[in-house]
């Protein structure tokens, strides 16, 4: 995958990802009209399908709603890199099929630069800088919750596997 960087800085927590005042809705469509939208009430109008976000530590903290990957992937957000991430939103963020990488240098990348991230080879390349960050793979389980879409359709197909 390739995007466009948008940098948000330490402790992005569940609230600043998708206020709370949305929250009567789990329909992802709605949610992602309001992503991000009290960290950087543009990012949504200038973002594109594709684009990553570049985070500082602890990104997702807060509570544990769902509704936080749920708005970034529906949003188009292709990626989350940081340092580190609230535990929960790590797990629900597989869960809900959005990848995210934890990269130590992510402080190094600039809002705008262009990244391109390698899954299987764990890198990171910045192509504006000409740059390459090395992390752990994702297991090899979260790769297949990713590619299955999240966990409930990877349940799903892994049902119908059954089944056949």
């Amino acid at each position: 995958m390739q995007g466009k960087v948008w940098k948000f800085g330490d402790n992005i927590d569940t609230d600043l990802i998708i206020a709370a005042r949305y929250l009567n809705t789990s329909e992802p469509s709605e949610l992602a009209k309001h992503v991000m939208e009290d960290a950087d009430p543009s990012f949504v109008n200038n973002m594109r399908e594709g684009d990553i976000i570049v985070a500082g530590e602890n990104f997702g903290c807060g509570s544990s709603r769902e509704h936080a990957p749920i708005a970034l992937k529906a949003a188009g957000v292709a990626a989350v890199v940081a340092p580190t991430f609230a535990r929960i939103f790590y797990r629900n963020a597989f869960n809900m099929g959005l990848p995210i990488f934890e990269l130590p240098e992510a402080a190094e990348i600039n809002e705008g630069d262009t990244i391109r991230i390698d899954m299987d080879a764990g890198e990171i390349i910045n192509v504006t800088q000409a740059k390459t960050y090395k992390f752990t793979p994702i297991p090899a389980f979260m790769q297949e919750l990713v590619d299955a879409g999240g966990l409930i359709n990877y349940a799903k197909q892994e049902i119908a596997k059954q089944q056949a």
